[in-house]
Formats: C-alpha cells, sequence, structure tokens
C-alpha cells in the first residue's frame, strides 16, 4: 500500500483530511450567510445545506466554443490547487459543473446552482457564464487568489442573477500617464471580477498619443513622447521646445492592442477606444502640423495646458483626410460597436481667425464657430455610421446640435444626459460628482495627491444613473454609467489601484444590482470580508473609508468646539487619545460629543483586531486670544468662498486642502483689510494668518501680511510685517505666516493683506482660514 500523510496509508489520511475539509462532496458542511460574500450583490439568492468541494477529479461539462471563457478559471485552479479541470462534453455522475444553454435568460443573465455533487451555470450567452464564474470565483475561499489554498469548497446554493444597467465602465486615462500591457490585463481581469463589461480607453490627449497607426508613424515616433519634467508638479511644468527630443512615454503596438480586446472578450468585456477630436490633439499637432489652423511648430506638452487652443482645423479637407485615414487604421482593432471621439473643450479663437475656418462656415451656411464644431462632429459620426460604428462624446456635442445617432457621455453633472435623452440619444451619466475617481476619496490633507475635489466611497455608493425628473422614456436611453480615472496626477499602476479600489466595488453594485438590494451597511459588512480578497490580488487599494474624520462647530452656549469624529464604516470603533496621551486599542472609545475650550490636541484611529485599520488622525484646536470675537472684513469675501462671513477667520476651525469645506474665505484679484476687537487690553506677541496655496486652481499665496495695533480702535501704528516672495508651486500646500510683534498691548488688531498678482494669469485667489492672535 502506498503511503499518504507522514507514511499514513492514503486511505486513512484522506479520512483524516476530509474530517479537516469537509469530507468531500456529499458533505454537510455548513456556511453561514455572513460567509457569502458577492460584489456586487446578486438579484435572488438562496443559501441550502451543504457545500461542494473541487478535487482532482472535477470537469467541467461545456460545449467547445466556451473553451475560451472557462480558461481564466481553469488556469486560476491549476495554479491554487494543481486540478486540471479538464473540459469534456460528456456529463459524469458527479464533481463537475454543467454548463447549460437557457435561452429564455438575457444575454447577461446567468443561474448558478451549487450541490453537494455537482454544480450546473445556467445562461444564454458567454458573458453569463463568464460572470457566473466570476461569482463562484468569489464563493472560494480567498486562498484560491493566492495560489495556496487547502481546501476548496463552496456553499450549496442557488442565484437567480442579471444586470441593472448594459453599461457598466470604467475609463483609463493612459495619454497623460501611460500604462503597459501588463497593467491592462491586470485591470481587465479585476472588472470582470465585479461583472463590469466595458473598458474605455482615453488614447489620444495633449501629452501623449498611444496608438500605433501606421500610415502616420510620427504619431508615435513625436507624439508618443514629451521631454521629461515628472520631477515637477503637473501644473507647473514648462513650455517645451518643438526641437527637443521627448523621451518620457510610450505607445500600445496594433499587437498589443489585439491581445488587450482579445483578452477582454474572454472575460466578457468591449474595450472602447476614444480618439480625441477637435481638442486635447496637441500630440498629433505637434506630430503633423498643418493639422492645425495656425500650422506652427508645437511640443507634446508635458503638463496642464489651459485652455486648449491648438486643436483641429475643420477648415482643411486634409484634416478630414487625416482622421478618416487614421480611424480606418483603428476601426477594425475593436470590435465594439462604439467609438468615443471626446468632443470636449475646445477653446475656438484660433478658428475665429482663421480663413479655412471662415471659409468653411460660409460655404456651410453655418451661424458661427459653435456649429462648426456641430459640422464637425457630424461629419465624424456619418463617416463612423458608415463603418458600423456609434459615436459617443462628452456632453459639449450638444453645443450645436448632435449627430443623429451619437450616444452622450454626461460628465458635466447630469444635465447633458438630461437634455440628450429627451432629444431620443442614448446616455452613459459620468458626472464629475462622484464618478470621477482622481477626486480624493478622503480628506485631502492625509490622501495622495488628487485633482481637487472629493468623491468618497459612500457617494458612489449613492449614485444613481438615472433622474428623478426623467420620462420614462428618457430612462430607457440610460445605458448606465462609468468611473473615469484621469491619470494627470497618477503616475504608476499602484496609485491607480489606489484611486480605483475600493470605490469600483461600490460602483459595480450600483450598475450591477437593482436599488432594492443596495444597502449601505450591508455593502460595508461585505467589503470589510472582501478587502482581503483584495490584497490577495495584491491590489494596491485604499482604506480611507476607515479614516476619522472630526466635524468641529463653535458652541455658542460654552463659547467652546463641539467635536464629533466620525469615519465611513458604519458601526466603526473610533478610539481617541488628547493632548500628547498615547493612542492604543485601549484608549478611550469614542460614543458622545466631545467639548473644549482650551488648545487641545486630539488623536484618533478606527481600531480592529487591536490595530489601526486606517490612518491616524492628529489634529490640534488652538484657542488664542482672538478666539470668538468681533472680526470685519473689507471688503467682503467672495460669495462662493465665504464660509459663515467674518467670524470664520477666528473660529479655531482651520481649513483643510478642500477649498470647498466651508472653513476658507476667498477674495478674487483684491488685497483685504482684516480688522478684531479682542475685547479687552490684551498683551501680543504674534499674529498667525492661515493660507492656502493651489496654483492649478488659480490660489496664490499672500505676498504681504502687515500688522497693525489700537488700543482704541481708531489711531492705529504698525506693529509687524511678514514678506514672502512668488514661488512656482505645483502642490496644494497649507501654511500658516507668522507676523512676530515686541510685546505691544492692544485691544484691536488689523491685518493687511496683499495678494500675489501677475500680469499672466486672468485672475488670482486668496484664501485665509484663521487670524491667530498670541
Amino acid at each position: 500500500m502506498g503511503k499518504g500523510i507522514q507514511g499514513i496509508p492514503k486511505l486513512f489520511a484522506a479520512l483524516c483530511l476530509g474530517l479537516l475539509l469537509g469530507c468531500g462532496n456529499g458533505t454537510e458542511e455548513r456556511f453561514k450567510p455572513e460567509a457569502v460574500t458577492l460584489i456586487p450583490k446578486p438579484k435572488q439568492l438562496k443559501l441550502d445545506e451543504g457545500s461542494f468541494r473541487f478535487t482532482e477529479a472535477t470537469v467541467l461539462v461545456a460545449a467547445d466554443s466556451l473553451a475560451a471563457t472557462v480558461t481564466f478559471f481553469r488556469e486560476q485552479m491549476q495554479d491554487a490547487a494543481n486540478f486540471p479541470l479538464r473540459l469534456q462534453q460528456q456529463t459524469p455522475q458527479e464533481d463537475y459543473i454543467l454548463f447549460s444553454s437557457d435561452q429564455n435568460l438575457g444575454p447577461e443573465a446567468y443561474i448558478l446552482e451549487v450541490h453537494s455533487d455537482y454544480i450546473e451555470i445556467k445562461a444564454s450567452a458567454k458573458a453569463g457564464f463568464s460572470y457566473a464564474l466570476q461569482s463562484l470565483r468569489q464563493l472560494l475561499p480567498v486562498s484560491f487568489e493566492t495560489n495556496g489554498a487547502a481546501s476548496l469548497s463552496v456553499p450549496n446554493l442557488r442565484i437567480e442573477d442579471a444586470p441593472r444597467y448594459a453599461w457598466r465602465g470604467l475609463m483609463l486615462d493612459v495619454s497623460r500617464h501611460f500604462f503597459e500591457t501588463e497593467y491592462i490585463l491586470k485591470t481587465l481581469d479585476r472588472l470582470a471580477l465585479l461583472k463590469f463589461n466595458t473598458l474605455h480607453l482615453h488614447l489620444v490627449d495633449d501629452q501623449g498619443w498611444r496608438i500605433e497607426v501606421k500610415q502616420y508613424p510620427k504619431l508615435t515616433e513625436v507624439g508618443a513622447f514629451r521631454v521629461n519634467q515628472e520631477d515637477k508638479h503637473w501644473n507647473a511644468r514648462a513650455t517645451n521646445d518643438p526641437d527637443a527630443t521627448g523621451t518620457y512615454g510610450g505607445f500600445y503596438t496594433q499587437e498589443d492592442i489585439k491581445k488587450i480586446v482579445a483578452y477582454a472578450q474572454d472575460r466578457g468585456i468591449q474595450v472602447v477606444p476614444e480618439i480625441e477630436m477637435p481638442a486635447h490633439v496637441m500630440s498629433a499637432i505637434a506630430s503633423y502640423p498643418f493639422l492645425s489652423c495656425t500650422q506652427e511648430p508645437i511640443a507634446v506638452p508635458s503638463g496642464g495646458v489651459w485652455p486648449i487652443t491648438q486643436i483641429y482645423c475643420p477648415g482643411k479637407e486634409t484634416t478630414f483626410e487625416f482622421l478618416e485615414n487614421v480611424l480606418n487604421e483603428i476601426i477594425p482593432l475593436f470590435p465594439s460597436k462604439y467609438l468615443h471621439v471626446g468632443g470636449d473643450e475646445a477653446t475656438k479663437t484660433n478658428w475665429e481667425t482663421c480663413p479655412d475656418c471662415q471659409r468653411r462656415i460660409a460655404e456651410e451656411g453655418l451661424e458661427d464657430t459653435e456649429a462648426l464644431q456641430s459640422y464637425f462632429m457630424k461629419r465624424i459620426g456619418q463617416f463612423l455610421e458608415k463603418k458600423g460604428k456609434v459615436l459617443i462624446g462628452w456632453d459639449e456635442i450638444l453645443e450645436g446640435g448632435l449627430p443623429p445617432a451619437a450616444t452622450v457621455m454626461s460628465w458635466r453633472g447630469t444635465q447633458g444626459g438630461w437634455e440628450a435623452s429627451a432629444q431620443g440619444h442614448d446616455v452613459i451619466m459620468t458626472p464629475e460628482n462622484p464618478m470621477y475617481f482622481n477626486f480624493y476619496q478622503g480628506n485631502p490633507d492625509v490622501e495622495p495627491l488628487a485633482f481637487d475635489a472629493v468623491n468618497t466611497l459612500e457617494q458612489v455608493y449613492a449614485f444613481d444613473p438615472v433622474i428623478d425628473s426623467m420620462s420614462t422614456a428618457q430612462r430607457g436611453h440610460v445605458l448606465g454609467a462609468q468611473a473615469n480615472l484621469w491619470s494627470e496626477y497618477i503616475t504608476t499602476p499602484q496609485e491607480s489601484e489606489y484611486m480605483l479600489f475600493p470605490r469600483l466595488t461600490a460602483l459595480a453594485e450600483v450598475l450591477w444590482s437593482g436599488n432594492e438590494q443596495r444597502d449601505w451597511e450591508d455593502y460595508t459588512q461585505r467589503l470589510k470580508r472582501f478587502m482581503p480578497r483584495l490584497e490577495a490580488l495584491d491590489i494596491a487599494y485604499s482604506r480611507s473609508v476607515y479614516n476619522v474624520e472630526v466635524k468641529a462647530e463653535q458652541d455658542s452656549l460654552s463659547n467652546g468646539i463641539r467635536i464629533v469624529l466620525k469615519t465611513e464604516m458604519p458601526d466603526a470603533e473610533i478610539r481617541y487619545a488628547l493632548n500628547g496621551n498615547t493612542l492604543d486599542a485601549e484608549s478611550e472609545l469614542f460614543t458622545e460629543a466631545l467639548q473644549i475650550d482650551t488648545t487641545t490636541q486630539i488623536k484618533a484611529a478606527v481600531f480592529e483586531a487591536g490595530k489601526p485599520a486606517g490612518r491616524i488622525l492628529d489634529k490640534s484646536f488652538d484657542f488664542h486670544k482672538a478666539a470668538g470675537t468681533v472680526a470685519e472684513v473689507n471688503p467682503k469675501s467672495h460669495e462662493a468662498y465665504s464660509g459663515k462671513g467674518a467670524a470664520t477667520l477666528v473660529n479655531v476651525l482651520r481649513g483643510s486642502k478642500n477649498f470647498h469645506d466651508g472653513q476658507w474665505l476667498g477674495w478674487l484679484n483684491t488685497p483685504v483689510e482684516l480688522q478684531f476687537d479682542l475685547g479687552s487690553l490684551q498683551e501680543i506677541e504674534e499674529v498667525q494668518l492661515g493660507t492656502l496655496e493651489n496654483q492649478g486652481a488659480g490660489i496664490y499665496f499672500p505676498v504681504t501680511v502687515a500688522v497693525s495695533v489700537s488700543e482704541d480702535g481708531k489711531t492705529f501704528k504698525p506693529a509687524g510685517t511678514f514678506e514672502r516672495a512668488f514661488k512656482a508651486n505645483g502642490s496644494s500646500s497649507l501654511e500658516t505666516f507668522v507676523v512676530p510683534i515686541q510685546n505691544q498691548k492692544a485691544r484691536y488688531v488689523k491685518v493687511s493683506v496683499s495678494p500675489y498678482s501677475s500680469s499672466k494669469l486672468n485672475g488670482v485667489w486668496m484664501f485665509i482660514d484663521e487670524v491667530l492672535v498670541k
């Protein structure tokens, strides 16, 4: 008799292993409901007693046409447990997965039935079978993802499932920063896991042309590379010399694209290319200057460009010849019926003075340059229609009139989607809030650099692509939604993953599960159990949902501050420590608002299993001589950034890098004078000014802060000055400017603040959040 574990006979070893793992198929192994973690949540799930366990004898019973569809599951099982999972067409008596055709089901629907001795999957198309296997994958232990599975059991159950929306997408911007083919394939695997069905690749923008076009080799020889200024912030990069050699970039060969598309198809995902026009094309114009109105040589820019004036010239026939030739090469690479042409953010100042454009306007009887863009888009739309493609454009293509068969992607809110659907056009909802995943997902003060707005996980989960005011007909035109990850600040795959996950899990449920399935608390509990799978997949996901935020407000009764600690994760255990005390799992549990009226430091974190689950909050509230006093500002702050008036400057609450947080007062292109009545004569040693700089958003630090003091509020004498010369700054920065004062007594303090000014800028914002008198 052969030997098994430690020399024990094989039969006895198998019995021992069966006792440990569930004794094989036919076992009554029990799975608790909370052990079934599926994201997105299926329409119907009924859990039964018992389980099915994969063994070396398990086979897949399927038609040869499904061979590519089941490949990922077979390969993963081979890696995880060294099980071959042979594919055959004959059904054995037990230990098999049967793939059955059911034409009564929709194209993406499936039924998954797990029994103790077999599994049956029913679907009408490859997509349904693929999604069923992804559900089966999520039912398997996390160790299945790490190639270290000891037991591969799944609970007996029945799932009936189908998606809510037909378009469940993600846009990756590979132009601003290039991502290699390998990362695109990994992203496709992750999208498939969550039952997304669309990857939108933003292949063209000012900063890089990313797809090979053999008829126009300079598009990749020149347009795919830019001067490397990666050491500078995106919005602080210099204009490049057209003769300088670009060294940063890359592109996909047509063979790369074929590989990506085939990989996606096997996972039920369509790949939609975006070939921008008429703007966001400086990379093309740098390659072929004849495409612009001026025909002047330009360089591929290394960073932000605004306004975008170097755009295609629609007055010349050579522009349309170029575009049609490009599209003739690109269209055969992408089987999807959709092709995205951009259409956004075109500044048409060159069209206004271009004789070719003006001649086109006259010949076509167009009203103006807005109508010329509509002509441009309609002409391209007609070309695509002849090629069997549907044009998609950003909602700016509504301006001047839509191409007849166009689909609109609504990004400037949802109004564009509402208007397009009212006109009978299909729409895809992707409003900046909350579908732009390049926005912060938590407190900007502690998050990696991102665009200057916040879209939290909870905001994503609460999103609905359908607007209440839509008619039944309009709702029928809403194909679905997608997340967009613009990559100005995303430079590595790890940074990309951090911005995508776990927000993609929330969007997956929004787009797949019906509203009746969605529940924030239930989702977050499943997300907790899903996070180890993300870790096993080596995804550098964010845990910002666990970060502790402070909600603080003045308490008028106590003249102090009322502080509430909160986190997105429901029922989280928040612990805190004050004024330098150690923060650990034994620290005070936060249960009710804290009242403070003296300078206080607070540290706080969510704790799970005795350890911080997210970042540790460390925040101080500085009570100073001017706190809560009478404040005056002249002139008044801009209505868009006015907080709670002048009192915002002395409320002890400091603003964050999110300048929309209500703690900032902002002024545009003007100096400001601030005055404070301390209520009595006080000895003053210094005045501090809290301020913010975000040059990319037009916000600049002040250049001069001058303090004067008075005993009677009438006669003021100079007390100190702080000066700061302008510096180029690509980051978002918080600073406190300090004006020393040599022990002067005063009741009234006046602070005069001068903004930075430049003839090169249309406007300069100055932001102040607190004036501290010490």
